[in-house]
């Protein structure tokens, strides 16, 4: 049996976005996320953390620095009873990284390689399971990837009719996304 999945992005979504966010001393958890994730988990879905980090492709942190700070999430979401079924990243940036990661890739949201690969790992069906992004690019990859629901979260931004014409719901915050899911269900 295929597992539906929510997908999220991370900065702006999980934590507030203060650019580049690769300690925990900066990390600060948006409020309602954990509830949010609760009642996703409670209803069977997964929880992916999809993100685009090109502060390690840019020298700013390295991979280490980020899987340090991504096992100290996973445990924060833990002692919430939240499990972080996986953290996926793209360290790369097209024209502004260190040659190791200057690349146009397929894991750079928008486009779809680390949902897909999501997808293979964890045997999600996409067209059961959410994307939860901050950026209009987080929706095209989800699209790309065959995600069904598509949720932009405003978190202190402002979007455009054009920006948000790709999201099937827009809201201020993850914590308002059980509402709109479970409600239209």
């Amino acid at each position: 049996m295929k597992h539906k999945a929510l997908f999220l992005d991370r900065d702006g979504v999980i934590n507030h976005d203060h650019a580049y966010v690769h300690t925990i001393d900066e990390f600060e958890f948006i409020e309602g996320v954990f509830e949010a994730c609760q009642q996703f988990s409670r209803r069977g879905y997964k929880i992916i953390v999809v993100t685009n980090q090109s502060g390690i492709g840019r020298g700013y942190y390295d991979e280490q620095q980020f899987s340090l700070l991504s096992k100290w999430m996973c445990e924060q979401f833990a002692t919430h009873h939240v499990e972080i079924d996986g953290v996926y990243f793209c360290p790369h940036h097209p024209k502004k990284a260190l040659p190791k990661y200057l690349r146009a890739c397929d894991c750079r949201k928008p486009e779809p390689g680390m949902l897909l690969q999501a997808i293979k790992d964890h045997d999600i069906d996409p067209a059961q399971s959410i994307m939860v992004g901050d950026k209009v690019s987080d929706l095209g990859a989800a699209k790309a990837a065959g995600v069904t629901t598509k949720i932009l979260v405003r978190s202190g931004q402002t979007f455009d009719e054009a920006s948000t014409a790709e999201a099937d719901f827009v809201c201020d915050a993850l914590s308002d996304v059980p509402n709109i899911v479970f409600k239209s269900a």
